[in-house]
C-alpha cells in the first residue's frame, strides 16, 4: 500500500510525427506551457503571464477547486487551461492544437475563446476549417476549434467560480492508455482489449507552443459577435432596400 503502480510499457519514442510515451495526459500540456514560458522570458510579453500547476485533476479537479477557493488567482485573471483530450474523427491527431470551446459539463468563456481563436487565425492565415479556396498545404500552421465533449477540464471549474477561462488542448491517442478504444467500444475489436502508450502529434505540440507564445505576447479582447454582425448589416443592408 502506498506504492505507485504504472503499466509496464515500451520506452518513449518518436515515430515520424507521433510521440509515443507512457503518459501524454497531461504531461505534454505541462511541457508546452514551460516551453512557451521559456520563449516569453527571452522576449518579455506586454502582459503579466504566469503558470499555475494544480494537482488531483483525475479525481475531480481538486487542485483547481482549491486554487479558486483560496483565491490563488487574481480576480481579473484570464485563464487558459491546458489539456490532452481524446481524439475523434472530427478532431484528428495532426490537425493542429485545438481551441476548445467547451467540454461535457460546460461552455467556456466566449470572449476569451474568441480572442484566442483570433490569434490562431493570425498565425494560420484563416479560420480553423480552411476556406474552400484553400488547400491544407497552403496554410503555414493548422489549428482546430472544437467542442471536446468526451471529458471535462479545469476551465469548467474556473468559469464556475467566475473567472474568464477557456482551454487549449492536444488531440490524444490511446486515451488513458486504452489501446484501440474506438473499436473496443464499438465491439469491433479482434483481439483482447489491452493497454498501450498514449500518443500525440509533434506538430500539434509545436503548434500549441506557438499559440501559447502568441497569446502571451498579445491577447487583446476580441470583438463581440454582435459587433461583427452589426458590421455585416452596415456593409450589406442595401440588398434589402425596396428602391424607395
Amino acid at each position: 500500500l502506498g506504492d505507485i503502480a504504472t503499466w509496464e510499457l515500451p520506452a518513449a519514442e518518436i515515430q515520424g510525427d507521433l510521440v509515443h510515451t507512457a503518459a501524454c495526459d497531461d504531461l505534454a500540456a505541462a511541457a508546452a506551457a514551460l516551453a512557451a514560458y521559456d520563449v516569453l522570458l527571452s522576449q518579455p510579453p506586454a502582459a503579466d503571464v504566469r503558470l499555475l500547476f494544480t494537482r488531483a485533476e483525475e479525481i475531480g479537479f481538486i487542485g483547481a477547486i482549491a486554487a479558486c477557493r483560496e483565491k490563488s488567482l487574481p480576480a481579473d485573471a484570464r485563464i487558459i487551461a491546458l489539456e490532452n483530450s481524446r481524439s475523434f474523427d472530427d478532431s484528428p491527431i495532426g490537425g493542429g492544437p485545438i481551441v476548445r470551446v467547451g467540454d461535457r459539463m460546460s461552455i467556456f468563456h466566449p470572449g476569451l475563446t474568441a480572442a484566442i481563436a483570433r490569434r490562431a487565425e493570425e498565425l494560420s492565415g484563416g479560420p480553423a476549417q480552411p476556406m474552400a479556396s484553400q488547400k491544407l498545404t497552403d496554410r503555414p500552421w493548422n489549428w482546430q476549434r472544437k467542442l471536446m465533449a468526451g471529458g471535462a477540464c479545469e476551465a469548467t471549474v474556473f468559469c464556475a467560480y467566475g473567472y474568464e477561462a477557456t482551454c487549449l488542448c492536444l488531440p490524444l491517442g490511446n486515451y488513458h492508455n486504452m489501446a484501440d478504444l474506438a473499436a473496443v467500444q464499438a465491439g469491433k475489436h479482434t483481439t483482447t482489449p489491452r493497454v498501450g502508450r498514449e500518443f500525440i502529434s509533434l506538430s500539434d505540440f509545436d503548434g500549441l507552443v506557438d499559440l501559447l507564445v502568441a497569446c502571451g505576447q498579445n491577447l487583446p479582447q476580441a470583438s463581440s459577435v454582435r459587433d461583427r454582425i452589426e458590421r455585416l448589416w452596415t456593409e450589406r443592408h442595401a440588398v434589402l432596400d425596396d428602391g424607395e
